[in-house]
C-alpha cells in the first residue's frame, strides 16, 4: 500500500504536537517553567507546520472522501465533527495563550490553557485517528 505523503506528514505532525503537549504539561506540573515554554514553542511549531502542510494539500486535491461503511463510517464523522470546529476555533485562543505567556501574564495564561490544552491535545489525537481511519484502515473498495 502507498500512503500519500502530506497526509502521511501531517499524521506524524499531529502526533508529534500531542507528545509534545503532554510533555509540556508534565513539565509545568513539576514545576520546570523553562522546559515547558521550551516544548510548549517546539509543540506551537510543529502544529503550525502540520497547518501549512494541511492547507497546501487541500489546496492541491480539495475534499478526501471516507469510502468506509456502516459503524465506521457512523464513527468517523463523529470525529470529524468535533475536530473540524475545535480545529478551527481552538487557533485564536492558544495564540492568546502565548501572548499571555509572552507578556508574563501566567494568571490569565493558567485560566486560558486550562480550556485550551484539553482541546489541542483532542484535535492533535483525533487528526491522527482520521488519517488512520482514510489511509490506513481497511475499507471496502
Amino acid at each position: 500500500m502507498e500512503l500519500p505523503l502530506l497526509p502521511t506528514i501531517n499524521a506524524v505532525l499531529n502526533g508529534s504536537a500531542a507528545v509534545l503537549l503532554f510533555l509540556g504539561w508534565r513539565a509545568i506540573k513539576s514545576g520546570r517553567r523553562d522546559t515547558h515554554r521550551n516544548i510548549m514553542i517546539a509543540a506551537l511549531t510543529v502544529s503550525a507546520l502540520f497547518l501549512a502542510c494541511y492547507l497546501y494539500y487541500h489546496y492541491q486535491v480539495g475534499s478526501v472522501r471516507y469510502q468506509g461503511q456502516g459503524i465506521a463510517r457512523t464513527l468517523y464523522f463523529a470525529i470529524l465533527l468535533t475536530h473540524t470546529p475545535l480545529a478551527g476555533l481552538m487557533t485564536p485562543f492558544i495564540l492568546a495563550s502565548v501572548w499571555f505567556a509572552y507578556k508574563q501574564r501566567f494568571d490569565i495564561h493558567t485560566k486560558l490553557t486550562k480550556w485550551v490544552w484539553p482541546v489541542w491535545m483532542y484535535v492533535s489525537v483525533t487528526g491522527v485517528i482520521i488519517y488512520l481511519m482514510l489511509y490506513i484502515l481497511p475499507q471496502p473498495a
